[in-house]
């Protein structure tokens, strides 16, 4: 049995060891994560003032290409709406989608790591739903105990300055089976780290 989820073998990276939860500690793990944390507030930071200079039903796709890059995925909406999908996982706590009206312009853009946009998230969904809701997530494992399931990590950062996750595990019809939320393990306070 496998599970079906885009680019992504459970049993295959069962078999190359990848069904332990995290890499072994080393001295160097806290230092790399500190390294990743610094990237992803100096792209926060950029991401603010790029967005700030985006006017949604002024600024024009062009416009969003300029200030933002290229999207990770394009998604098509229907009536020849897109959204760009603009994640910042993993090392980063937010996930963007800028969404594109008819008419080439800007509708929104939307930091979609939140606790109401996880609500939609239910029992049942396909893998590709989750992923068009919240954008790239920042983990998928499967568990030598339990390949038939993938546990898949979007982190978040909820406010003041609480670092979390929340997690679907799928079945092996790339199907959410459950949800949770808690705090972000991977941090180096949680793993004993400074």
């Amino acid at each position: 049995m496998t599970v079906r989820l885009p680019s992504f073998n459970p049993v295959a990276a069962s078999a190359r060891g990848a069904a332990t939860r995290h890499a072994p500690r080393g001295p160097g793990r806290a230092g790399l994560w500190v390294a990743g944390l610094a990237v992803a507030v100096l792209l926060a930071g950029c991401d603010a003032q790029r967005m700030a200079e985006l006017q949604p039903g002024v600024s024009t796709e062009a416009d969003v290409r300029s200030r933002m890059g290229e999207p990770h995925r394009v998604w098509d909406d229907g009536n020849g709406a897109r959204s760009f999908e603009y994640p910042r996982q993993p090392a980063g706590q937010v996930n963007y989608i800028a969404r594109i009206g008819a008419d080439g312009k800007l509708i929104a853009i939307d930091q979609v790591l939140h606790p109401a946009q996880f609500a939609k998230v239910v029992p049942g969904m396909p893998f590709d739903e989750v992923e068009r809701l919240l954008g790239m997530p920042a983990s998928r494992q499967v568990y030598a105990r339990q390949p038939q399931h993938v546990q898949v990590t979007w982190r978040y950062l909820q406010p003041p300055s609480q670092a979390m996750a929340f997690t679907a595990v799928f079945g092996t019809d790339g199907r959410v089976l459950s949800t949770a939320t808690g705090e972000d393990t991977t941090t180096p306070e949680m793993r004993g780290g400074r």
